[in-house]
This record gives C-alpha cells, structure tokens and sequence, in this order.
C-alpha cells in the first residue's frame, strides 16, 4: 500500500512554521509590558538621567544646561543647609511613621472585633483616604489658628495657654508631622484592616480554647502574621515622609526659622524660587541615594523580624 504525501506535507509545513510561533511566544509577554515599560521609562528613568545630566551644568533660568560644573553641585549641596534640611527630613520621619503604625494598627484592631456598627467605624477611620493632602492641610491650618482655631480653644477648656502651632519653632514639626499622621491614617488603617482580615481565625480560635486573652492573642499569633503588611506599610510610610511637600508648602512654607524646611521643600526653593536647576537636581539625586540606602537597609534589617508564613 503507498503512503500518502499529505502527511508529510503537513510536517513540512509544521516545521517551516514553528520557528516563527516560536519567535511570536518569545516576543508576546514584551509586547504586554510595553504600554507599562514606556510609562515607566518616560515618567521614571528619564527624569532620573534627566536630573543626572543637570546636577552637572550650571543652568540659566530656563533650566537649559550652560556650563559645565562636574561634581561642584554635589559638593555645595554638602556644605549648604542640605545636611540641616536631611536632619529636618529624619525627625519628621521619626515623629511620622511609628506613631502613624500605632494608631493605624490600634484603629484596625479596633474595628476588626465582631461589634455591631464596625462598618460605620470603619468608614469614619478610612476617610482620611478621600481627602487631598492640599484640603486637609488647608483645613488645618484653620483648626490650629492660634486666635480662632478650634484647637487652642478646646485646650484653653483645661487651661492650658495658646500655642502658636505654625509660627513657633518648637511647635511647628510637630504639627506639620500631625497632621501627615492624619492624612496618612486612612491608607494605613485600611492596609493593615485588610491585612488582619487575612490572618486564619482558626488559629484564634485555638488560641482561645487553650486559655490566651486579647493580649496574649494580638501578641503572639496577630502581630508574626501581621509582620509583612506592617513592613510594607513602614517602607511606604517612610518614602512618603521623604517626600511630603503639600503639607508643607501650605501650612508653613519652610519656616519658621527652616525648621519645617525638608529637603523635598528645599529642593522646591532651589528650583523654582532660585531658578538653580543644575544645584536642584544634584541634591534631588543626593536625596535619591539616601532613600535607596533606607530601603535597602530596612528590608536588610526589617525582613529578618517579618514572618511570611
């Protein structure tokens, strides 16, 4: 009996065109990530390498790069008030972030207990979210006016004096860092609510049977499985600490006396108020490193208390 030559044809033709789907499989999944590559390229990489070129020109007011400096800028910037405005950055982080942790971690405690009106609790704690940092700001510098501010008045109530919250030294971090806190709570209490939905109930349930209250319950099996969303939450929190200028620019402008001025405030003075853009972005690419280091040596440091399983 003779074979038929369809058969072979057909894996003639197999062959002929596997290569080709073989290419297309290679190509397909960089042409899915190429909508989110370009933007990534366009809004992220390049204005890093845009800034890089910059930090080493002297620039006219337009920001067109005139003469070339090297590495002057980076050396001015360490011995200007760009270390002072790093310290400012530092405290601002450390006033901010644990005690934003703290309270968004207490909030979603509260409201993940099985109570009637939780949904209600859990709207009121969230709604910080829906609100933009340049209104809550506005909002609050009216509530801290040291005249008419509902704030002075309530503690006048237990006698205690005005403060002059925005224009004294003292006091005007701290309530800048109060209000990021507030801006901030909303996004940590629903990060760490969901996080705790998560966590198995059953290993709660056994936790009671074998005698373990509240306490003992958040401590010991809540907190290790909470481990990685409090992480993350703390990597995030300190990035935007870093980089927290609304609140800033509108309750404060700097002051007094530079003792709200961030480096992401300098940076603003130094661009936009001086028109020194060369000098603006060697300290942008200063801050840069630095928040790299922080990340790094917190998921270096952090990651060996985080319990992934």
């Amino acid at each position: 009996m003779v074979s038929r030559p369809a058969p072979v044809i057909r894996t003639r033709l197999s062959a002929a065109v596997r290569p080709g789907l073989r290419w297309a499989a290679r190509v397909e999944p960089y042409l899915y990530l190429a909508p989110s590559l370009a933007l990534l390229i366009l809004f992220t990489f390049y204005p890093i390498a845009r800034s890089v070129y910059l930090s080493l020109f002297l620039t006219n007011p337009l920001g067109v790069p005139r003469v070339f400096v090297g590495l002057q800028h980076y050396v001015n910037a360490l011995q200007s008030t760009f270390l002072q405005s790093l310290g400012v950055t530092v405290l601002f982080v450390l006033y901010t972030v644990p005690v934003g942790l703290l309270l968004g971690l207490a909030l979603a405690l509260l409201a993940y207990q099985p109570l009637k009106g939780t949904r209600i609790f859990q709207l009121i704690f969230s709604s910080p979210l829906a609100i933009s940092a340049a209104i809550g700001s506005t909002i609050w510098v009216m509530l801290l006016n040291p005249v008419s501010g509902v704030v002075n008045y309530l503690l006048g109530l237990v006698g205690i004096p005005p403060v002059h919250w925005l224009t004294d030294p003292r006091w005007a971090l701290l309530a800048v860092g109060m209000v990021s806190i507030w801006l901030r709570l909303g996004f940590n209490f629903v990060l760490l609510l969901s996080g705790l939905q998560n966590v198995p109930e059953e290993l709660h349930e056994a936790a009671v049977v074998d005698g373990a209250g509240f306490w003992a319950k958040t401590w010991y099996i809540t907190l290790p499985l909470l481990s990685p969303t409090l992480f993350f939450a703390a990597v995030v929190g300190v990035i935007h600490a870093f980089q927290a200028f609304a609140e800033i620019e509108i309750m404060t402008g700097g002051g007094p006396s530079d003792a709200t001025n961030t480096v992401v405030y300098r940076i603003y003075q130094v661009a936009f108020r001086q028109y020194e853009f060369g000098a603006a972005s060697a300290q942008a690419i200063l801050l840069f490193l630095v928040m790299v280091a922080l990340t790094y040596l917190q998921f270096r440091l952090g990651e060996r208390r985080v319990h992934y399983q």
